[in-house]
């Protein structure tokens, strides 16, 4: 008699449990649903990280590969550049060596007319007492600019300016020594070189195309305006000038 009370405390118990079953089944399903939600999250996240990596990749071949482009562009520039100046070196060494031709040949020991002594110019300009020792020092100045040593070249050409400050030549040396600068990449020097030749001798068939030179380190710096100015100073002042010609062309004239 005395166990009959066990029933309904066991149901009792069952009823008590089972809000608290229902609300684990509950908190598992949102978890799982939480779990689901996060993936999907991650998943989505990790896609769009994805993308644009991928598309940063994309703009990074594309950067190589326009830069490789534009250093095949400035490539090619540099050697067309390189060969306009070994022709227009080229040009001038064959004009060099056709005024050479043309010109007289300097006094050697004989007496010049109105019995001034040997070694002496017209107006008094002291000459060179042994033309041949002379031609030989131009020379191998000139030996060594075409030979491509440079430097050698310009110390030579300066020594020869300075021993021949009255020489035909001197003028010739004198702006081979600026294009000994200019291909040194020595554009101040080179500058310095040739304004000499068009101030010293103006007249010379030399100094229009100093004036050339000159432009052309101007427009090597960058200064496209002054390089401007000294071909139209070309123009203006040497008009019937080769130089003059080849001003015009870059001018756009």
């Amino acid at each position: 008699m005395l166990r009959r009370p066990v029933l309904p405390a066991v149901l009792l118990c069952t009823l008590l449990a089972a809000p608290a079953a229902r609300a684990g089944l509950f908190d598992d399903a949102e978890a799982r649903q939480q779990v689901i939600d996060l993936k999907k999250h991650t998943e989505e996240k990790l896609d769009t990280q994805a993308k644009g990596q991928l598309e940063l990749a994309t703009q990074i071949m594309g950067l190589r590969e326009e830069l490789a482009r534009l250093r095949g562009q400035l490539e090619t520039l540099t050697y067309e550049n390189e060969q306009a100046k070994k022709r227009q070196q080229d040009l001038y060494l064959d004009l060099d060596g056709r005024l050479r031709k043309l010109e007289p040949a300097a006094p050697g020991a004989a007496a010049a007319p109105g019995g001034e002594g040997a070694g002496a110019a017209p107006g008094g300009a002291a000459r060179s007492a042994d033309p041949v020792a002379e031609s030989k020092a131009y020379e191998s100045a000139l030996n060594l600019f075409k030979a491509g040593k440079y430097k050698e070249a310009a110390s030579a050409f300066e020594n020869f300016v300075a021993e021949h400050p009255n020489s035909d030549m001197a003028p010739n040396a004198q702006f081979w020594l600026g294009n000994s600068w200019y291909a040194q990449h020595q554009c101040k020097q080179a500058i310095d070189a040739q304004l000499v030749v068009t101030t010293r001798w103006p007249d010379s068939v030399r100094a229009p195309d100093a004036m050339i030179a000159i432009a052309n380190c101007q427009r090597d710096w960058g200064n496209v305006a002054a390089a401007k100015r000294t071909l139209g100073n070309i123009v203006e002042k040497y008009p019937n000038s080769q130089a003059a010609a080849q001003a015009k062309q870059r001018l756009g004239k």
